[in-house]
């Protein structure tokens, strides 16, 4: 079967690929129960109780499409931030927003900057836009910021991908030296500064509001995703200039939100104790992960996200025959990419029957090795 005759040449000569497998597509392709799915950095403790019964509710009016101004999660995230809500713009999801961002800025075979081995899905969106991915390696399993930086102003890059706390290795760094660094971007240069992670972040570690939003060229994203427990529903949301945010409203989805999934953010936002109970509860959880990995003789590596990335001490063929491995048993979790990281394994935060499933089978799959 072939294909439309024309489709543009870069539709022609990219892979048909998606930056992640998903557990759904290794239970048919191996014929095999996901029974602890702590691979994919979801929040396995779920959302509020509130947020639920808010989603049923909404559940009627479905047959409506959503404001596609998204006024009123616009002005609750603009409450609960303490900015103004000509600050904000919504999209389906950190992942959704990534393209977007990429579309406004690149045009094919512009270079963009990024870490060898962070986030896929970002570079995912640099191909489709034809971009020239230029990546710098981890150092001591972070991002490197002098590194970044030195590759922004070598290829005079019109953008540089930048997650704090980082995805896939759960590492971050302070807030005065991310600071420091957008503030030292050449003005040509526009900064995605993904904090999916910040809820489960040391203080410390994410910039305060007012230290970056008055420059032009950062733009920062996050989602409700992890900590509020609500990747199914795909909201995720930017902070920037408010030229920035408009900026958003000539190329997005209008009608993109979904009702339901609008009512979900609109209530985690209210129920801030439970999201400050699921924070202690991922604490945990990366602490007994931890300890299973150290009981087994693996190393964790230290973490601010919901996710414990853990060196198996060799490469990453090692790696892999754990992670196929724990799925032979019902346990999905996934490993970076790319050498160096992946050396290491990495598993999600998830309740006590995930982790006891965790436990059981990780010396079986090292013994069998």
């Amino acid at each position: 079967m072939s294909s439309f005759s024309r489709f543009t040449p870069l539709i022609g000569a990219l892979p048909a690929t998606v930056p992640f497998v998903g557990p759904e597509a290794i239970e048919r392709a191996r014929g095999l129960a996901v029974q602890a799915r702590i691979g994919a950095n979801e929040n396995g403790f779920g959302p509020a109780p509130s947020v639920i019964e808010a989603m049923k509710s909404a559940a009627a009016d479905s047959w409506k499409y959503s404001d596609p101004e998204n006024y009123q999660l616009k002005q609750a995230l603009a409450a609960h931030l303490g900015c103004n809500a000509e600050n904000i713009a919504i999209g389906e999801g950190v992942d959704g927003l990534l393209g977007q961002i990429v579309r406004m800025v690149i045009e094919p075979g512009m270079p963009v900057v990024s870490s060898y081995g962070a986030y896929p899905t970002f570079n995912f969106h640099v191909a489709g836009h034809g971009g020239t991915l230029v990546t710098v390696p981890y150092r001591d399993d972070r991002e490197d910021l002098d590194a970044l930086m030195d590759a922004v102003i070598r290829e005079n890059a019109p953008l540089v991908y930048f997650a704090n706390p980082d995805n896939p290795m759960g590492s971050w760094n302070d807030a005065e030296k991310i600071v420091s660094f957008a503030r030292g971007l050449p003005e040509s240069c526009l900064m995605v500064l993904d904090e999916a992670y910040c809820e489960t972040a040391p203080d410390g570690a994410a910039p305060k509001l007012s230290a970056l939003i008055d420059l032009p060229n950062i733009i920062r994203t996050r989602t409700f995703s992890k900590a509020y427990g609500l990747a199914g529903a795909r909201v995720g949301y930017t902070i920037s200039t408010p030229d920035n945010a408009t900026a958003f409203d000539k190329i997005r989805n209008h009608f993109g939100m979904n009702r339901v999934g609008v009512a979900a953010a609109l209530a985690a936002l209210k129920d801030q104790e439970y999201l400050a109970e699921v924070i202690d509860k991922i604490k945990a959880s990366r602490d007994r992960i931890s300890a299973i990995a150290r009981a087994n003789g693996l190393e964790p590596l230290p973490s601010a996200t919901n996710f414990v990335a853990i060196d198996c001490g060799r490469d990453g063929t090692h790696a892999r025959a754990i992670v196929d491995g724990l799925m032979e048993h019902g346990v999905f979790i996934r490993m970076p990419g790319v050498a160096p990281l992946n050396r290491c394994i990495r598993i999600s935060a998830g309740p006590e029957q995930d982790m006891a499933l965790l436990e059981e089978a990780l010396p079986k799959v090292l013994k069998g090795l």
